[in-house]
């Protein structure tokens, strides 16, 4: 898990340097003829990186986008209208049969449809009419990492070529650069505080709130940790029942407008006697991991979890465990 994380940089510039072209004709066409609706069509890593892409559509572009349940096509055969809808599935393997089916009915249907797929000849790769490879190589860890940096790559190329947008497109060939000094920081201060922890509640907002959900999913995964991830406009209600003197929480505080709510959530937090670790960029004082920086904040969450992953894996080794063999856990789910 620690290597492949930190081979992320040279995977995301291959991808950067190969399919240009291909991400810009898809671009043209969305232009040309704009979608209908949108839905996003994934599982567990792969959900919170449609997640990312999803807010990025919706903050650039103006276009709401859904989550497909999928059982809807897998289980209740619901009479979707597909005509002019654009459905964009993401995946490691390519291989779940709730993944893929979905992507046939949509195209059958009149959708466009585009699979990023880091298996490009899985059957999602072979159902979708725009498939698209990650260039993540071969994942051996049965916790995604490189191909889950490469997925949110493949949202914001997805987003910026759509947009047509140069200066995000030009932010976005600075990142391997980003995510190699990523991969260095400094976070031993979570290890130090988590290696003991059975639970804890992970926190982001806006843009930032997929990254809590990927970072509590491999909390339990390598980690052995129950984890659960919320929304910063969310945890004061339900979730702060549980909290009391050293409860652990993880709270990401991106750039962006949601920084200085999840800054002063913090400093609550503390008042409240949580054992709160903020992740937050070096010109945030009240910062207890340094979060690394991308060009522009809205590919702060990519480089971010770069940092988290590296944690995750000394994490995991601090705790006794192989984050390599996660209890019960195969590479490839195949759900229907």
């Amino acid at each position: 898990m620690l290597k492949e994380a930190r081979s992320a940089a040279e995977h995301v510039a291959m991808q950067l340097m190969r399919e240009r072209d291909r991400y810009a004709e898809l671009g043209r066409r969305l232009r040309a003829a704009p979608p209908s609706g949108i839905v996003t069509v994934a599982r567990g890593s792969s959900d919170h990186a449609a997640g990312y892409c999803a807010y990025l559509t919706m903050a650039r572009l103006g276009h709401i986008v859904a989550s497909l349940p999928m059982s809807l096509v897998t289980l209740n055969r619901a009479p979707l209208i597909a005509k002019n809808a654009l459905a964009i599935a993401i995946s490691q393997s390519g291989q779940s049969p709730d993944v893929v089916e979905p992507i046939r009915y949509f195209r059958e249907g009149g959708a466009t449809t585009v699979a990023l797929v880091n298996n490009v000849d899985s059957p999602l790769a072979r159902a979708a009419e725009w498939s698209i490879p990650l260039h993540a190589g071969v994942e051996s860890s049965v916790a995604a990492t490189k191909s889950f940096i490469a997925s949110l790559v493949a949202g914001a190329l997805f987003t910026g070529h759509w947009q047509d947008d140069a200066a995000f497109l030009q932010a976005l060939e600075r990142l391997p650069d980003a995510l190699r000094s990523a991969a260095e920081c400094n976070w031993s201060t979570a290890v130090e505080a988590l290696y003991g922890s059975d639970r804890i509640m992970v926190v982001g907002r806006g843009i930032g709130f997929p990254l809590a959900l990927e970072a509590a999913l491999k909390c339990k995964e390598t980690c052995a940790i129950q984890a659960e991830a919320f929304s910063g406009a969310e945890i004061k209600h339900g979730p702060m029942a549980l909290i009391d003197d050293g409860y652990p929480l993880l709270m990401f505080a991106t750039r962006g407008p949601s920084q200085a709510g999840m800054v002063q959530l913090a400093d609550e937090m503390r008042h409240r006697g949580a054992k709160v670790l903020l992740a937050a960029p070096a010109d945030i004082p009240q910062r207890d991991l340094t979060l690394p920086v991308a060009a522009t904040p809205d590919l702060d969450p990519i480089v971010a979890i770069q940092a988290f992953y590296v944690m995750a894996a000394q994490l995991s080794a601090a705790r006794g465990l192989d984050a390599d063999k996660p209890r019960h856990l195969n590479k490839v789910t195949r759900t229907n």
